[in-house]
């Protein structure tokens, strides 16, 4: 973990038994453009979050926008997901599984995108922190 400015696929969230149980017993809240769905691990983790990140096919038709959106929120993340959440994460021990849904009306430039996702990071930590 010396490379803290990087995404790899551990910190992505696959498990399909995970995503259920995140969706069904776990905490969410609302960042417009975000809807952030949370829940602690019990199960040791190589890093201390696991993430998911989606956007609506419903609302993007082209798979285009989509990825295009699924970047910017990526790249939001793995820059600042360090400072604002892992150093918290590591102090209290704890590990977390959490996903970012896309909720917006339309495709948001990146300097808008990255301040919500501070916003976002922020937010999830104070309600970690409870």
């Amino acid at each position: 973990m010396s490379k803290t400015y990087t995404f790899t696929k551990e910190e992505r969230l696959c498990n399909k038994k995970l995503i259920d149980q995140l969706f069904h017993s776990g905490s969410s809240f609302l960042c417009y453009p975000f809807k952030v769905s949370w829940l602690i691990a019990t199960d040791p983790q190589l890093f201390p979050a696991q993430v998911l990140f989606s956007v609506s096919k419903k609302r993007y038709k082209n798979a285009v926008d989509r990825n295009l959106i699924k970047r910017r929120i990526r790249e939001a993340y793995r820059l600042h997901k360090q400072q604002y959440l892992y150093s918290l994460l590591s102090d209290t021990e704890k590990n977390i599984v959490f996903s970012i849904g896309f909720i917006g009306k339309e495709i948001a430039p990146y300097d808008f995108i990255e301040k919500k996702i501070l916003k976002l990071l922020n937010q999830l930590s104070e309600q970690i922190a409870k």
